[in-house]
């Protein structure tokens, strides 16, 4: 795909270099920064604030460099247990805003909690990156649709890769839910060839 450069603002960019710092250490992310050709146009280790936007280009290299320096299986596995770090820092820097952290959203039943959250989460994508999100309610699934993805852009391969976006989406559920664990499965991916990436959520928890 081809066009105009597509971002993540610096707060988003920041939040996944957290995310990458908690699971990896120092030495681990400027291993990764050195194999995707990164660690120039990257300010790290991180400063107080960072001004630079995340190209959808610098958030692929990121997710294959995760599988070059710890293999395909290992690399995935990393790149989830960063999604799920990185809420953490997504609700520190978002969740007022989202009014995910109200206590009239706290106390909401839990299945209008997945409605609304999912819907807040997916309005925080597209109005301010150029991610593009569309959720679906399918009876008991909701369906994340990402129409448009940084974690797998201009990457082919033969398996779904957004693993992060899992991790994500599996640390913002436990967290909605109070300690609940859902089952969240990507089932299409753009790098297979598929019209949007693709994940499933139970909406009942394991």
């Amino acid at each position: 795909m081809s066009g105009k450069s597509l971002f993540y603002p610096p707060k988003m960019g920041r939040i996944m270099l957290l995310g990458m710092e908690e699971i990896m250490g120092e030495k681990g992310v400027n291993a990764v920064l050195g194999l995707s050709s990164l660690e120039g146009s990257i300010q790290y280790p991180l400063p107080a604030k960072l001004n630079t936007p995340f190209s959808f280009e610098t958030i692929s290299h990121l997710q294959n460099a995760l599988e070059l320096a710890y293999g395909p299986h290992g690399g995935r596995g990393t790149a989830l247990r960063i999604g799920r770090a990185c809420f953490k820092y997504g609700l520190k820097e978002y969740g007022s805003m989202l009014g995910l952290t109200e206590m009239t959203f706290r106390l909401l039943p839990l299945p209008m909690k997945l409605h609304l959250g999912a819907k807040a989460f997916a309005d925080l994508f597209n109005k301010h990156t150029d991610q593009k999100v569309r959720i679906e309610e399918a009876g008991d699934k909701i369906l994340w649709h990402i129409e448009r993805c940084p974690l797998c852009w201009e990457r082919k391969s033969k398996e779904s890769m957004c693993h992060l976006a899992v991790g994500l989406l599996q640390e913002s559920l436990y967290w909605l839910s109070g300690g609940k664990m859902f089952n969240v499965e990507e089932t299409a991916c753009i790098s297979r060839g598929d019209a949007a990436c693709t994940i499933s959520i139970d909406r009942t928890p394991l």
